[in-house]
């Protein structure tokens, strides 16, 4: 997997994060870089540990299901980017306070992750570079979501939907390609 790739799946995983560091950023009275670093953070550590969580675990049991992985592989990141864009057409508002207390942080920061989780599984599958894999994922999300609180302080809520919506065309793309490379170059 080239980094160009990584890079798409860092940004595309990062999308959750960035709608939900916009709306934090939409909640709060006014803008505090503190804050912006806090969303970084938890988003960014969260999705960093989450992929290689998914990767352990897909370690694990590759053994037991190589002969198949291409498939679990594209449809984990086909119901991941569906999931997204389906979001972006219900009116589903997902409810933020303005708080950063560690309880609701936790609970953010996990909820935005799982799917994060479900790419670790894949990359174990795949010719990926763990290390620069994870520490690309951590470092888009913390930037994207450390931005995503001053957009949300000045823009408000227009563009977080289209950002998370894109971000599941592109990992249903992706899942698209190496299903493909799979069934024709195998």
């Amino acid at each position: 997997m080239s980094f160009f790739e990584i890079l798409l799946i860092s940004l595309s995983l990062s999308m959750d994060a960035f709608a939900v560091s916009i709306s934090k950023g939409i909640s709060s009275k006014r803008y505090k870089l503190k804050n912006s670093v806090l969303c970084g953070i938890w988003f960014g550590c969260f999705q960093t540990i989450m992929p290689f969580l998914g990767c352990i675990i897909g370690v694990k049991f590759s053994g037991y299901i190589k002969n198949f992985d291409h498939w679990i592989a594209f449809s984990l990141l086909f119901l991941i980017g569906f999931n997204m864009i389906k979001s972006f057409f219900t009116n589903i508002d997902e409810v933020t306070h303005s708080g950063y207390n560690i309880k609701e942080m936790l609970l953010l920061a996990t909820a935005t992750s799982v799917d994060a989780l479900a790419v670790g599984i894949t990359f174990a599958f795949l010719n990926v570079n763990i290390l620069q894999s994870l520490s690309t994922i951590g470092f888009v999300t913390f930037t994207i979501c450390f931005i995503g609180v001053k957009i949300g302080n000045i823009f408000g809520e227009k563009f977080s939907k289209y950002a998370e919506a894109l971000g599941g065309v592109v990992l249903i793309i992706i899942g698209f390609k190496i299903l493909l490379e799979h069934l024709i170059f195998s």
